[in-house]
């Protein structure tokens, strides 16, 4: 505007005005949207025999591009930019690099490396001389350099929206703990500390033997096997991070085990957490995303009936023996660990939003009998719909489990330093008096 107000100052014809709108329209730099052709994705292995060397062949270079490795056997790359991948060249299935998969995004691409999950790779990218090709460096390391290095990313989500998920799809920091020295404490006080202290964690992986839970999307997974997985992952790394605390699981195999048993496993072991891992149902296969339960009244029927119908397998056995009664009982007699159970819900959905990426249907609070006969804080985690094609591969794959098992370990070692801050607090407050 301040050219054309000199301009039509000095030249008020309708031709002046012409030629100061020409010279606005020139004057000012236009932005250029070129447009790189990806015709191809190669994979070649590297001359020492030490990993592999993924070439993304552009015939410009991308706007941006920006590379993770959320998990050791998944690397993930965005690519921005115009970019033409019409009749693109992937390569074949090989020993070390077992897929590569390309989403459309609206200003680029996601990509998704999968990798052997029996060998461990280091992943960095960075451009080829040329400055037009983008090459992936994928060099061999040891699974105790790559696991902690793998920690500091996040899984990206290609599909936020559930309208772009489609119909075939097959779909990272610990919080800093900050401790201090503890005053001695009497000797009177170290029976009631230890009892106190948070040592035992009890994991209970849904289903088993004769009960399958829900038999996912075109029937082709089992609830029971895929929970068992995250539980058997989700107490490696609480027994490998977490050093201390004993952990307890309601079946280590594929054995039934009745739903009111399992809370008891939980008190006889005096446990200080329960935790039950489950894979959702739902007649249609596009809703997906995690949910964490706590004991406790259903807010309202329709959340009853919603919730019955997306875990349709098993909610009337869940339901069945609890009564309103039972549960205001309940609450009575544990308002302490059902406002505990709360927190601690909340810590897992959490971690499984920000570390695992994944959608969250939130934290609820339903009767579940599989939680009613713990005495100490528990919660009820679905990992995901095994019904969606998309959460199915996700649930079923060693990198999808092994972020969900992650995400988990994170909110209890979170859990766990509040409860011990907390207890050092009230035994140096004993102490003092």
């Amino acid at each position: 505007m301040h050219y054309k107000n000199q301009l039509t100052e000095k030249m008020p014809s309708f031709s002046s005005f012409v030629l100061a709108l020409l010279f606005l329209l020139f004057s000012f730099p236009t932005t250029s949207f070129a447009q790189s052709q990806l015709s191809r994705i190669s994979k070649v292995e590297r001359s020492d025999g030490k990993g592999v060397v993924i070439r993304y062949h552009l015939d410009a270079a991308v706007d941006h591009y920006k590379l993770v490795q959320p998990a050791p056997d998944l690397v993930q790359m965005i690519l921005r930019g115009d970019i033409d991948t019409t009749n693109i060249d992937l390569p074949e299935p090989g020993e070390k690099v077992e897929q590569v998969m390309l989403y459309k995004l609206d200003d680029g691409f996601g990509v998704d490396i999968y990798l052997n999950q029996d060998m461990y790779f280091k992943a960095n990218a960075y451009p080829d001389q040329n400055g037009k090709h983008l090459l992936v460096g994928l060099t061999e390391t040891t699974k105790e350099e790559l696991i902690p290095y793998t920690q500091q990313f996040m899984a990206l989500n290609w599909f936020e929206d559930e309208q772009m998920l489609p119909e075939d799809f097959t779909e990272s920091e610990v919080p800093t703990v900050f401790t201090s020295s503890t005053p001695e404490i009497p000797s009177s006080f170290t029976n009631v500390k230890d009892k106190l202290k948070f040592d035992t964690i009890v994991i209970d992986p849904g289903h088993g033997g004769h009960d399958p839970g829900n038999l996912g999307y075109k029937r082709r997974a089992e609830e029971k096997d895929v929970v068992l997985k995250i539980a058997k992952k989700l107490g490696n790394y609480i027994e490998e991070g977490i050093p201390g605390v004993k952990v307890i699981y309601t079946r280590e195999d594929d054995r039934y085990v009745a739903l009111e048993e399992r809370g008891r496993i939980a008190n006889r072991a005096e446990a200080d957490l329960f935790i039950s891992i489950h894979a959702d149902a739902y007649t249609s296969s596009r809703v997906y995303g995690s949910s964490v339960f706590f004991l406790g009244l259903h807010r309202s029927e329709k959340n009853f009936e919603v919730m019955k119908e997306e875990n349709q397998l098993y909610a009337d056995e869940v339901m069945a023996d609890l009564t309103e009664e039972d549960l205001i009982v309940y609450e009575l007699a544990h308002s302490g660990n059902i406002a505990t159970s709360e927190r601690f819900a909340y810590m897992v959905e959490d971690q499984l939003k920000n570390r695992a990426q994944r959608k969250s249907r939130g934290v609820k609070q339903m009767g579940l009998v599989v939680l009613y006969q713990a005495t100490m804080p528990a919660i009820l985690v679905e990992a995901g719909f095994l019904t969606n094609p998309a959460e199915q591969r996700y649930l079923e794959s060693d990198w999808g489990q092994s972020l969900i098992a992650s995400a988990i370990y994170r909110a209890v070692k979170q859990y766990k330093a509040e409860q011990d801050a907390s207890l050092s607090t009230n035994n140096t407050a004993s102490a003092n008096e």
